[in-house]
């Protein structure tokens, strides 16, 4: 077994490296992503060992992108699309949502689109809108669309090859504010055997609260248990991992145990992924529930200047205080 110690940024990049030795209809294109490698370095070296043809630096137009992506799909390529920052998905949304998402749908299953489009998003790098936010609910309300989200290094490095080798399109969420976090890899796992793409997972076992997050979240409710088993508060810890479509299973049963449910994430309160889950667990765990599920989020504002985002952002002190007031009930 090759295990080795990687950023989650490297793991994406040796997951990458590993799709395209595996399959040459395998594509990397988006701006940037050849000579390069990306701005965040996440294609480095693609290019030089696969060829422009392989790794395409493409224009500044991302409608265009996604456009021919879905030719290449058609014609039986597997295209991964970079889309450099988060805020500039939107000119791709109407290919996104017109034509990714429908045309398995359209041609009664007769064609496959097996696009993968990589999204770096949410905040804490320092930078402003269009570069820290996070578009994920409107890729999720999508039917068509699966949606999904890595947490960690080993994540990052199997779930891009299990998107690249799925045949449905695939919206691939990157927390860049983790990029440069570091954890064990192990680089020869079968693919066959990893854990599913589409399956949440228990990642701190908990007997008092429910704690959900996904992203770059998941750090940050990890570290909000930590603290809160100072007080003595025994906090389960679940990282969603795919948020179209959700995997509830593993919180019906979590939170159906604990009686309380804190959802975190950076994206806004209003009508964003914990308002689903909030309604999907109150119609499932109602009986069982000792208070209602509570949502930590930013704030339904635009994204701020970057001296203001740590007041934006979700962190220790907010999420805490959530716990707090879920047991105030």
């Amino acid at each position: 077994m090759a295990t080795e110690t990687l950023t989650l940024g490297k793991a994406l990049n040796r997951g990458l490296r590993r799709a395209l030795e595996q399959d040459p209809k395998v594509i990397i294109m988006g701006e940037d992503v050849g000579k390069l490698g990306g701005v965040f370095r996440i294609t480095d070296s693609l290019q030089k060992d696969f060829g422009e043809n392989r790794v395409i630096d493409t224009p500044l137009a991302e409608s265009g992108i996604i456009g021919t992506a879905v030719g290449l799909s058609i014609r039986g390529y597997r295209p991964i699309c970079e889309i450099q920052f988060d805020g500039f998905v939107y000119p791709a949304y109407d290919q996104i949502v017109s034509q990714v998402a429908k045309m398995h749908y359209r041609s009664q299953g007769k064609v496959k689109v097996p696009i993968v489009i990589r999204i770096p998003f949410g905040g804490g790098i320092g930078a402003v809108e269009h570069h820290s936010e996070s578009p994920e609910a409107y890729f999720a309300h999508t039917a068509g669309l699966k949606v999904v989200a890595c947490a960690t290094p080993q994540d990052a490095y199997t779930m891009i090859q299990q998107a690249v080798a799925s045949d449905d399109p695939i919206v691939f969420f990157e927390p860049k504010r983790r990029y440069h976090e570091k954890g064990l890899v192990d680089l020869d796992a079968p693919l066959d055997d990893a854990y599913p793409l589409h399956a949440a997972r228990v990642v701190r076992p908990g007997r008092d609260a429910t704690l959900l997050a996904y992203g770059p979240m998941v750090r940050t409710a990890l570290e909000a248990a930590a603290a809160a088993e100072e007080d003595g508060r025994d906090l389960e810890v679940i990282d969603l991992r795919t948020l179209s479509p959700l995997d509830l299973g593993a919180v019906y049963e979590s939170v159906k145990r604990t009686g309380r449910c804190v959802v975190v994430h950076e994206a806004p309160g209003n009508l964003g992924l914990g308002s689903e889950i909030a309604a999907r667990i109150t119609e499932e765990c109602f009986y069982s529930l000792e208070a209602p599920v509570l949502r930590v989020t930013g704030f339904d504002t635009p994204y701020p200047a970057a001296r203001l985002e740590e007041d934006y952002l979700p962190n220790l002190d907010r999420v805490l205080d959530g716990v707090d007031r879920t047991f105030g009930w």
